[in-house]
Protein backbone atom coordinates (compact mmCIF):
# COMPACT_ATOMS: atom_id res chain seq x y z
CA UNK A 1 0.00 0.00 0.00
CA UNK A 2 1.07 3.14 -0.80
CA UNK A 3 2.03 5.42 1.95
CA UNK A 4 -0.60 8.52 0.62
CA UNK A 5 -3.01 5.85 0.35
CA UNK A 6 -5.92 6.53 3.37
CA UNK A 7 -8.21 3.70 4.59
CA UNK A 8 -11.63 4.05 3.94
CA UNK A 9 -14.67 2.44 5.49
CA UNK A 10 -18.54 2.81 4.64
CA UNK A 11 -18.46 3.61 8.63
CA UNK A 12 -17.18 7.21 9.28
CA UNK A 13 -15.68 8.10 12.92
CA UNK A 14 -18.85 10.19 13.48
CA UNK A 15 -21.23 7.14 12.69
CA UNK A 16 -18.56 4.65 14.99
CA UNK A 17 -19.25 7.35 18.00
CA UNK A 18 -22.75 7.28 17.58
CA UNK A 19 -23.19 3.57 17.41
CA UNK A 20 -21.65 3.55 20.24
CA UNK A 21 -23.21 5.85 22.41
CA UNK A 22 -27.21 4.65 21.35
CA UNK A 23 -26.04 1.28 22.10
CA UNK A 24 -27.00 0.87 25.68
CA UNK A 25 -24.53 -2.34 26.48
CA UNK A 26 -21.34 -0.06 26.59
CA UNK A 27 -20.48 2.18 29.51
CA UNK A 28 -17.21 3.30 30.74
CA UNK A 29 -14.58 5.86 31.23
CA UNK A 30 -11.80 7.65 28.96
CA UNK A 31 -8.64 8.28 30.30
CA UNK A 32 -6.13 10.66 28.33
CA UNK A 33 -2.75 12.09 28.87
CA UNK A 34 -1.10 14.02 25.96
CA UNK A 35 -2.74 15.58 23.00
CA UNK A 36 -5.70 16.59 24.55
CA UNK A 37 -9.18 14.66 24.93
CA UNK A 38 -9.67 13.94 21.40
CA UNK A 39 -11.14 10.91 21.50
CA UNK A 40 -13.52 11.47 24.32
CA UNK A 41 -14.02 14.65 22.20
CA UNK A 42 -15.85 12.41 19.60
CA UNK A 43 -18.28 11.13 21.19
CA UNK A 44 -19.49 14.57 23.07
CA UNK A 45 -19.80 15.83 19.38
CA UNK A 46 -21.93 13.71 18.17
CA UNK A 47 -24.67 13.51 20.93
CA UNK A 48 -25.74 10.95 23.44
CA UNK A 49 -23.23 10.87 25.68
CA UNK A 50 -24.06 10.46 28.37
CA UNK A 51 -25.26 6.87 27.95
CA UNK A 52 -21.79 5.70 27.07
CA UNK A 53 -19.62 7.75 29.15
CA UNK A 54 -19.07 7.14 33.08
CA UNK A 55 -16.54 9.77 33.24
CA UNK A 56 -13.63 10.96 31.54
CA UNK A 57 -10.21 12.76 33.37
CA UNK A 58 -6.88 13.64 32.34
CA UNK A 59 -4.39 13.92 34.63
CA UNK A 60 -1.58 16.12 32.73
CA UNK A 61 0.30 17.52 35.90
CA UNK A 62 2.71 14.47 37.18
CA UNK A 63 2.36 14.84 40.67
CA UNK A 64 -1.53 14.19 39.97
CA UNK A 65 -0.95 11.59 37.91
CA UNK A 66 1.66 9.78 39.84
CA UNK A 67 -0.83 9.78 42.61
CA UNK A 68 -3.40 8.27 40.98
CA UNK A 69 -1.74 5.94 38.62
CA UNK A 70 2.14 5.61 40.85
CA UNK A 71 5.05 6.77 39.88
CA UNK A 72 6.54 5.67 36.75
CA UNK A 73 10.37 6.23 35.10
CA UNK A 74 8.58 7.15 31.52
CA UNK A 75 5.07 8.59 31.22
CA UNK A 76 4.26 7.53 27.23
CA UNK A 77 5.29 3.96 27.84
CA UNK A 78 3.45 0.63 28.18
CA UNK A 79 3.64 0.03 31.91
CA UNK A 80 1.57 3.63 32.39
CA UNK A 81 -0.90 2.61 30.12
CA UNK A 82 -1.69 -1.04 31.63
CA UNK A 83 -1.56 0.93 35.34
CA UNK A 84 -4.28 3.88 33.63
CA UNK A 85 -6.52 0.81 32.37
CA UNK A 86 -5.97 -1.66 35.33
CA UNK A 87 -7.18 1.33 38.05
CA UNK A 88 -10.04 2.65 36.14
CA UNK A 89 -11.25 -0.05 35.13
CA UNK A 90 -11.43 -1.61 39.06
CA UNK A 91 -12.95 2.19 39.82
CA UNK A 92 -16.26 0.92 37.36
CA UNK A 93 -16.53 -2.36 39.06
CA UNK A 94 -16.13 -0.85 42.43
CA UNK A 95 -18.55 2.22 42.20
CA UNK A 96 -21.15 0.69 39.33
CA UNK A 97 -21.01 -3.40 39.38
CA UNK A 98 -23.32 -3.70 41.67
CA UNK A 99 -26.06 -0.94 40.66
CA UNK A 100 -25.39 -2.14 36.48
CA UNK A 101 -23.33 -4.98 36.34
CA UNK A 102 -25.95 -7.94 34.85
CA UNK A 103 -26.86 -5.32 32.08
CA UNK A 104 -23.71 -3.62 31.31
CA UNK A 105 -20.21 -4.65 29.32
CA UNK A 106 -18.05 -2.09 31.08
CA UNK A 107 -15.12 -0.36 29.31
CA UNK A 108 -11.92 1.67 30.18
CA UNK A 109 -10.27 3.70 27.01
CA UNK A 110 -7.05 5.10 27.60
CA UNK A 111 -4.00 6.73 26.31
CA UNK A 112 -0.98 8.01 27.20
CA UNK A 113 0.73 10.16 24.20
CA UNK A 114 3.62 12.66 23.34
CA UNK A 115 2.39 15.03 20.78
CA UNK A 116 4.44 17.49 18.64
CA UNK A 117 5.88 20.18 21.13
CA UNK A 118 6.37 23.84 20.06
CA UNK A 119 9.93 23.46 19.09
CA UNK A 120 9.14 19.88 16.89
CA UNK A 121 12.32 18.31 18.82
CA UNK A 122 10.49 15.44 20.68
CA UNK A 123 9.40 12.08 19.61
CA UNK A 124 6.10 12.02 18.67
CA UNK A 125 4.18 8.48 19.44
CA UNK A 126 1.53 7.05 22.31
CA UNK A 127 0.53 4.34 23.88
CA UNK A 128 -3.44 3.15 23.33
CA UNK A 129 -5.65 0.88 24.78
CA UNK A 130 -8.92 -0.31 25.91
CA UNK A 131 -9.92 -2.83 28.40
CA UNK A 132 -13.39 -4.21 27.95
CA UNK A 133 -15.96 -6.95 28.90
CA UNK A 134 -17.20 -8.65 25.58
CA UNK A 135 -20.35 -9.23 27.26
CA UNK A 136 -21.67 -8.24 30.91
CA UNK A 137 -20.49 -10.03 33.68
CA UNK A 138 -17.50 -11.26 31.17
CA UNK A 139 -13.34 -10.95 32.86
CA UNK A 140 -12.23 -8.15 30.79
CA UNK A 141 -9.91 -8.21 27.55
CA UNK A 142 -7.50 -6.04 26.30
CA UNK A 143 -6.25 -4.76 23.03
CA UNK A 144 -3.04 -2.25 23.63
CA UNK A 145 -0.86 -0.70 20.71
CA UNK A 146 1.38 1.73 19.99
CA UNK A 147 1.50 4.95 17.44
CA UNK A 148 3.86 6.73 15.98
CA UNK A 149 2.05 10.57 14.72
CA UNK A 150 3.71 11.78 11.49
CA UNK A 151 1.76 14.61 11.12
CA UNK A 152 3.69 18.08 10.87
CA UNK A 153 1.25 19.80 13.64
CA UNK A 154 0.31 19.46 16.98
CA UNK A 155 -3.74 20.06 15.90
CA UNK A 156 -2.99 17.36 13.02
CA UNK A 157 -1.25 14.94 15.20
CA UNK A 158 -4.35 15.33 17.98
CA UNK A 159 -6.59 15.08 15.25
CA UNK A 160 -5.34 11.71 13.71
CA UNK A 161 -5.64 10.68 17.52
CA UNK A 162 -9.16 10.76 18.23
CA UNK A 163 -9.95 9.17 14.87
CA UNK A 164 -7.48 6.01 15.44
CA UNK A 165 -9.07 5.81 19.48
CA UNK A 166 -12.94 5.67 18.15
CA UNK A 167 -11.46 3.14 15.55
CA UNK A 168 -10.12 1.33 18.12
CA UNK A 169 -12.83 1.62 20.85
CA UNK A 170 -15.45 0.41 17.66
CA UNK A 171 -13.09 -2.73 16.67
CA UNK A 172 -13.20 -3.22 20.16
CA UNK A 173 -16.58 -3.68 20.68
CA UNK A 174 -18.13 -4.97 17.53
CA UNK A 175 -15.04 -6.90 15.59
CA UNK A 176 -13.30 -8.21 18.57
CA UNK A 177 -14.65 -11.46 17.06
CA UNK A 178 -12.42 -10.47 13.35
CA UNK A 179 -9.80 -9.58 14.61
CA UNK A 180 -7.87 -8.64 10.96
CA UNK A 181 -10.99 -6.82 9.99
CA UNK A 182 -10.44 -5.24 13.32
CA UNK A 183 -6.23 -3.98 12.39
CA UNK A 184 -7.41 -3.41 8.76
CA UNK A 185 -10.20 -0.77 10.25
CA UNK A 186 -7.90 0.92 12.76
CA UNK A 187 -6.49 3.68 9.48
CA UNK A 188 -9.67 3.32 8.44
CA UNK A 189 -10.44 7.83 7.61
CA UNK A 190 -6.03 7.84 7.91
CA UNK A 191 -3.44 7.14 6.32
CA UNK A 192 0.48 5.10 6.76
CA UNK A 193 1.51 8.85 5.81
CA UNK A 194 -0.38 10.50 9.03
CA UNK A 195 -0.16 7.67 11.68
CA UNK A 196 1.75 4.23 12.26
CA UNK A 197 0.93 1.08 14.12
CA UNK A 198 4.22 -0.78 15.05
CA UNK A 199 2.88 -2.68 17.65
CA UNK A 200 -0.38 -4.57 18.81
CA UNK A 201 -1.17 -7.27 21.35
CA UNK A 202 -4.50 -8.45 21.97
CA UNK A 203 -5.14 -10.81 25.38
CA UNK A 204 -7.92 -11.82 27.29
CA UNK A 205 -10.90 -14.64 27.26
CA UNK A 206 -12.15 -12.58 23.53
CA UNK A 207 -9.00 -13.82 22.00
CA UNK A 208 -8.03 -17.05 24.01
CA UNK A 209 -7.22 -18.00 19.83
CA UNK A 210 -5.55 -15.40 18.56
CA UNK A 211 -1.54 -15.43 17.98
CA UNK A 212 -0.08 -12.07 18.91
CA UNK A 213 2.56 -13.01 16.31
CA UNK A 214 0.08 -13.15 13.41
CA UNK A 215 -1.47 -10.15 14.78
CA UNK A 216 2.03 -8.39 13.89
CA UNK A 217 2.35 -9.62 10.54
CA UNK A 218 -0.94 -8.61 10.07
CA UNK A 219 0.21 -4.88 11.04
CA UNK A 220 2.77 -5.25 7.75
CA UNK A 221 0.95 -7.27 5.53
CA UNK A 222 -1.60 -4.78 5.85
CA UNK A 223 0.18 -1.40 5.90
CA UNK A 224 -0.07 -0.39 8.72
CA UNK A 225 3.44 -0.42 9.49
CA UNK A 226 6.58 -1.21 7.46
CA UNK A 227 7.96 -3.58 10.18
CA UNK A 228 6.85 -5.44 13.15
CA UNK A 229 9.37 -7.00 16.10
CA UNK A 230 8.80 -10.63 17.61
CA UNK A 231 10.73 -10.85 20.77
CA UNK A 232 13.14 -13.88 21.37
CA UNK A 233 10.14 -15.52 23.53
CA UNK A 234 7.70 -14.98 20.99
CA UNK A 235 6.68 -12.12 22.78
CA UNK A 236 5.32 -9.05 20.75
CA UNK A 237 7.51 -6.12 21.27
CA UNK A 238 7.76 -2.02 20.68
CA UNK A 239 10.54 -1.42 18.06
CA UNK A 240 11.76 1.71 19.55
CA UNK A 241 11.78 0.10 23.07
CA UNK A 242 14.11 -2.42 22.00
CA UNK A 243 16.75 -0.78 19.54
CA UNK A 244 16.73 2.50 21.12
CA UNK A 245 20.05 3.73 20.92
CA UNK A 246 21.43 0.52 20.82
CA UNK A 247 24.36 -1.39 18.39
CA UNK A 248 22.41 -3.24 15.70
CA UNK A 249 23.15 -6.51 13.91
CA UNK A 250 20.70 -7.80 11.86
CA UNK A 251 20.48 -10.76 9.23
CA UNK A 252 18.42 -11.16 6.26
CA UNK A 253 17.15 -14.68 5.35
CA UNK A 254 14.47 -17.05 4.81
CA UNK A 255 15.01 -19.02 8.04
CA UNK A 256 13.04 -21.78 6.11
CA UNK A 257 14.34 -23.55 8.14
CA UNK A 258 17.27 -21.85 10.88
CA UNK A 259 20.70 -23.39 9.73
CA UNK A 260 24.09 -24.02 10.87
CA UNK A 261 25.15 -21.40 8.36
CA UNK A 262 22.99 -18.58 9.68
CA UNK A 263 24.68 -18.96 13.14
CA UNK A 264 27.48 -19.07 11.62
CA UNK A 265 26.76 -15.96 10.22
CA UNK A 266 25.82 -14.18 12.84
CA UNK A 267 28.94 -15.72 14.79
CA UNK A 268 31.39 -14.16 12.38
CA UNK A 269 29.95 -10.81 12.21
CA UNK A 270 29.48 -10.31 15.63
CA UNK A 271 33.44 -11.28 16.27
CA UNK A 272 34.23 -8.26 13.88
CA UNK A 273 31.29 -6.36 14.72
CA UNK A 274 32.72 -6.28 18.44
CA UNK A 275 35.99 -4.95 17.33
CA UNK A 276 34.60 -2.52 14.84
CA UNK A 277 31.42 -0.89 17.46
CA UNK A 278 33.64 -0.95 20.20
CA UNK A 279 30.78 -2.11 21.71
CA UNK A 280 29.68 -4.95 24.96
CA UNK A 281 28.40 -8.17 23.42
CA UNK A 282 25.53 -7.99 25.33
CA UNK A 283 24.79 -4.32 24.06
CA UNK A 284 24.05 -5.89 20.64
CA UNK A 285 20.55 -6.26 18.98
CA UNK A 286 20.57 -9.13 17.34
CA UNK A 287 17.57 -9.47 14.41
CA UNK A 288 16.77 -12.12 12.13
CA UNK A 289 15.07 -10.17 9.26
CA UNK A 290 11.94 -11.88 7.42
CA UNK A 291 11.02 -9.63 4.08
CA UNK A 292 7.35 -9.07 2.97
CA UNK A 293 8.49 -10.23 -0.45
CA UNK A 294 10.25 -13.50 1.02
CA UNK A 295 7.36 -14.30 2.44
CA UNK A 296 5.02 -13.32 -0.45
CA UNK A 297 7.80 -15.54 -2.80
CA UNK A 298 4.60 -18.05 -3.65
CA UNK A 299 2.32 -15.47 -4.04
CA UNK A 300 0.41 -15.01 -0.97
CA UNK A 301 1.56 -15.44 2.66
CA UNK A 302 1.08 -19.04 4.70
CA UNK A 303 0.59 -18.29 8.10
CA UNK A 304 1.76 -21.63 9.32
CA UNK A 305 4.71 -21.38 7.52
CA UNK A 306 5.29 -18.02 9.10
CA UNK A 307 5.13 -19.16 12.54
CA UNK A 308 7.67 -22.45 11.80
CA UNK A 309 10.17 -20.18 10.53
CA UNK A 310 9.13 -17.26 13.76
CA UNK A 311 9.68 -20.94 15.89
CA UNK A 312 12.77 -21.82 14.89
CA UNK A 313 13.82 -18.46 15.02
CA UNK A 314 12.82 -18.00 18.51
CA UNK A 315 14.41 -21.81 19.26
CA UNK A 316 17.75 -20.42 18.93
CA UNK A 317 17.36 -16.97 21.47
CA UNK A 318 16.95 -14.40 18.33
CA UNK A 319 14.23 -12.28 17.46
CA UNK A 320 12.40 -11.57 14.36
CA UNK A 321 11.92 -8.39 12.75
CA UNK A 322 8.91 -8.61 9.67
CA UNK A 323 10.09 -5.56 7.45
CA UNK A 324 8.58 -4.48 3.98
CA UNK A 325 11.90 -3.01 2.97
CA UNK A 326 12.90 -4.94 -0.59
CA UNK A 327 15.65 -2.27 -0.38
CA UNK A 328 18.67 -2.35 1.98
CA UNK A 329 19.10 1.67 2.11
CA UNK A 330 15.41 0.84 3.12
CA UNK A 331 16.36 -1.39 6.37
CA UNK A 332 19.28 0.89 7.15
CA UNK A 333 16.89 4.25 7.39
CA UNK A 334 14.31 2.03 9.36
CA UNK A 335 17.08 1.27 12.07
CA UNK A 336 18.78 4.87 11.84
CA UNK A 337 15.32 5.87 13.50
CA UNK A 338 16.39 4.74 16.59
CA UNK A 339 19.71 4.12 16.53
CA UNK A 340 22.82 6.69 16.44
CA UNK A 341 25.43 3.54 17.24
CA UNK A 342 26.78 0.86 14.88
CA UNK A 343 24.59 -1.05 12.23
CA UNK A 344 26.03 -4.03 11.20
CA UNK A 345 24.14 -5.89 8.05
CA UNK A 346 25.33 -9.88 7.50
CA UNK A 347 24.68 -11.03 4.16
CA UNK A 348 26.18 -13.57 1.73
CA UNK A 349 28.27 -13.47 -1.54
CA UNK A 350 25.08 -13.71 -3.32
CA UNK A 351 23.17 -10.58 -2.05
CA UNK A 352 26.40 -8.56 -2.84
CA UNK A 353 25.77 -9.16 -6.25
CA UNK A 354 22.05 -8.07 -5.91
CA UNK A 355 22.65 -5.25 -4.05
CA UNK A 356 24.77 -3.66 -7.12
CA UNK A 357 22.30 -4.74 -9.76
CA UNK A 358 20.93 -1.15 -10.48
CA UNK A 359 17.41 -2.12 -11.69
CA UNK A 360 16.59 -2.22 -7.78
CA UNK A 361 17.23 1.86 -8.01
CA UNK A 362 14.99 3.07 -10.89
CA UNK A 363 12.90 4.95 -8.75
CA UNK A 364 15.85 6.83 -6.93
CA UNK A 365 16.93 10.15 -9.07
CA UNK A 366 20.43 9.23 -7.80
CA UNK A 367 20.58 5.49 -8.45
CA UNK A 368 22.57 3.07 -7.36
CA UNK A 369 24.65 5.68 -5.57
CA UNK A 370 22.00 7.91 -3.74
CA UNK A 371 20.84 4.31 -2.38
CA UNK A 372 24.67 3.86 -1.55
CA UNK A 373 24.34 7.29 -0.02
CA UNK A 374 21.67 6.36 2.35
CA UNK A 375 23.00 2.76 3.15
CA UNK A 376 26.25 3.69 4.34
CA UNK A 377 24.80 6.43 6.45
CA UNK A 378 25.93 6.65 10.18
CA UNK A 379 29.13 4.34 9.73
CA UNK A 380 26.65 1.53 8.58
CA UNK A 381 28.59 -1.79 7.70
CA UNK A 382 27.78 -5.19 5.53
CA UNK A 383 29.46 -7.75 6.62
CA UNK A 384 29.69 -10.53 3.82
CA UNK A 385 29.74 -14.38 4.30
CA UNK A 386 31.52 -16.71 1.65
CA UNK A 387 29.63 -18.49 -0.88
CA UNK A 388 30.80 -22.41 -1.79
CA UNK A 389 30.09 -22.31 -5.81
CA UNK A 390 29.31 -26.16 -5.90
CA UNK A 391 29.91 -26.25 -9.51
CA UNK A 392 32.86 -25.39 -9.55
CA UNK A 393 33.91 -26.42 -6.44
CA UNK A 394 35.50 -23.18 -5.02
CA UNK A 395 34.61 -20.70 -2.06
CA UNK A 396 33.94 -17.27 -3.43
CA UNK A 397 35.22 -14.62 -0.84
CA UNK A 398 33.96 -11.13 -0.43
CA UNK A 399 36.17 -9.31 -2.30
CA UNK A 400 36.00 -11.63 -5.12
CA UNK A 401 32.39 -10.93 -5.56
CA UNK A 402 31.94 -10.13 -9.95
CA UNK A 403 29.91 -6.70 -9.89
CA UNK A 404 29.35 -4.76 -13.27
CA UNK A 405 32.19 -4.04 -14.70
CA UNK A 406 31.19 0.17 -14.87
CA UNK A 407 30.92 -0.46 -10.53
CA UNK A 408 33.95 -2.06 -10.30
CA UNK A 409 35.20 1.25 -9.16
CA UNK A 410 32.57 1.70 -6.66
CA UNK A 411 32.85 -1.62 -5.01
CA UNK A 412 36.58 -1.44 -4.69
CA UNK A 413 36.34 1.72 -3.04
CA UNK A 414 33.56 0.33 -0.16
CA UNK A 415 35.36 -2.56 0.32
CA UNK A 416 39.00 -1.00 0.61
CA UNK A 417 37.20 2.09 2.94
CA UNK A 418 35.75 -0.85 5.18
CA UNK A 419 32.16 -0.61 4.69
CA UNK A 420 31.73 -3.84 3.06
CA UNK A 421 33.82 -6.17 4.68
CA UNK A 422 34.27 -10.03 4.42
CA UNK A 423 33.21 -11.95 7.62
CA UNK A 424 36.84 -13.59 8.10
CA UNK A 425 35.89 -16.49 10.87
CA UNK A 426 33.80 -19.43 9.30
CA UNK A 427 33.03 -23.01 9.38
CA UNK A 428 34.29 -24.10 5.66
CA UNK A 429 31.92 -27.07 6.60
CA UNK A 430 28.89 -25.69 6.98
CA UNK A 431 29.00 -23.91 3.30
CA UNK A 432 27.33 -26.37 1.70
CA UNK A 433 24.05 -26.11 3.79
CA UNK A 434 21.81 -24.47 1.53
CA UNK A 435 17.48 -24.23 3.15
CA UNK A 436 16.30 -25.57 -0.20
CA UNK A 437 18.27 -29.01 0.16
CA UNK A 438 17.22 -29.08 3.66
CA UNK A 439 13.17 -28.87 2.99
CA UNK A 440 13.46 -31.26 0.15
CA UNK A 441 15.55 -33.60 2.34
CA UNK A 442 12.51 -33.34 5.14
CA UNK A 443 10.01 -34.37 1.96
CA UNK A 444 11.97 -36.88 0.66
CA UNK A 445 12.16 -38.15 4.63
CA UNK A 446 15.99 -38.02 4.10
CA UNK A 447 17.17 -37.71 8.00
CA UNK A 448 20.66 -36.20 6.95
CA UNK A 449 19.12 -32.87 7.32
CA UNK A 450 19.26 -33.29 10.95
CA UNK A 451 22.86 -32.48 11.14
CA UNK A 452 22.40 -29.48 9.05
CA UNK A 453 20.51 -27.53 11.96
CA UNK A 454 20.96 -26.83 15.21
CA UNK A 455 19.28 -29.87 17.70
CA UNK A 456 16.56 -27.67 18.78
CA UNK A 457 15.76 -26.17 15.68
CA UNK A 458 15.52 -30.15 14.48
CA UNK A 459 13.28 -31.00 17.89
CA UNK A 460 10.67 -27.99 17.54
CA UNK A 461 10.74 -29.03 13.25
CA UNK A 462 9.70 -33.10 14.23
CA UNK A 463 7.23 -32.45 16.97
CA UNK A 464 5.69 -29.78 14.95
CA UNK A 465 5.75 -31.22 11.54
CA UNK A 466 7.19 -27.97 10.39
CA UNK A 467 8.02 -27.69 6.60
CA UNK A 468 6.28 -30.52 5.63
CA UNK A 469 7.68 -32.98 8.08
CA UNK A 470 5.52 -35.81 8.30
CA UNK A 471 8.40 -38.42 10.16
CA UNK A 472 9.91 -42.06 9.15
Amino acid sequence: MDSTDTHTSTITPHEKATKINIDKRYYGTFAEIGAGQEVARWFFVVGGASGTLAKTISAYDMAFSDAIYGKGERYVSQTRLHNMLDYEFALLLERLNAKRGKETSFFVFADTVSARNYLGTNECHGWLGIKFQSEPTAHPSEIIIHVNMLDKSNLQQQEALGIIGVNLTYGAFYLHEEPEKLITSLLDGLSLARIEVDMIKFRGPAFQLVDNRLMALQLVEQGLSNAALIGPNGDVLQPSEVLHKKPILVERGSFRPVTYVNLDMLDGARTQFLRDAEVKEDAIVELMEITMRNLLSSGSIDHRDFLARADTINAVGKMVLISNYAEYYKLAAYLQRYTKSRIGIVLGVPNIKELFDTKYYDSLEGGILESFGRLFKNDLKLYVYPYHDQQLNETVQAHEVEVPEHLGHLFRHLMENGYIEGIEKYHEEYLGIFSRAILQMIRDKNNAWEKMVPPEVAAYIRERQFFGYEGN
